[in-house]
């Protein structure tokens, strides 16, 4: 494996199935240009004469859309910027921390990391889209699951203040699992 000589970025985004690694490389005499996702190359050129524009291709088992943005700067200075769903890497994990919750655990020494889509109520657990019951409760929702052999359990309640809107935990065997930042 030749080493990556002309690596120019690295970013880590954090999906439903996973957190995913996205390497760029830029040969800037050569022009050539190389995406890596999770250690995968997806692109390559090489001998490209121009040296600035941009690389879009697909993360993630959603094949979500990422493009990565080459700007010259000054003289030889070049400016690399990653875009998700057509936002700034930014500005997509900002809007993701409000249309999903995330909570990392052990359990029976196996680290999960748990997704909630909460516009389409879909689970994940480490890459996995997960086989869930919902039911109506008296202050909610509950959407059931399994990770092996625990039995997992997404409770929806109402905040009942507007701005907040609903909550949602995450309860194994009857433990409440506090909510990861990402």
């Amino acid at each position: 494996l030749e080493k990556m000589t002309d690596l120019v970025a690295v970013w880590e985004v954090a999906l439903s199935d996973g957190v995913h690694k996205i390497e760029f490389e830029h040969g800037t005499t050569s022009g050539k240009r190389v995406v890596y996702v999770d250690g995968k190359e997806e692109i390559r050129k090489e001998w490209m004469f121009k040296l600035v524009g941009k690389e879009t291709f697909t993360v993630g088992a959603s094949k979500t859309k990422a493009t990565i943005n080459i700007d010259a700067v000054s003289g030889f200075a070049y400016e690399y910027t990653l875009e998700i769903n057509g936002k700034s890497l930014k500005k997509y994990m900002e809007n993701r921390s409000k249309t999903t919750n995330t909570w990392i655990l052990t359990l029976g020494g196996t680290d999960y990391r748990v997704v909630l889509e909460k516009d389409t109520m879909d689970v994940w657990c480490n890459g996995q889209k997960m086989e869930t019951a919902g039911e109506f409760v008296e202050d909610g929702t509950e959407t059931h699951f399994s990770v092996g052999d625990y039995s997992c359990c997404i409770k929806a309640v109402s905040s009942g203040k507007r701005k907040e809107g609903i909550i949602h935990t995450l309860i194994v065997d009857d433990r409440e699992i506090p909510e990861a930042v990402e």
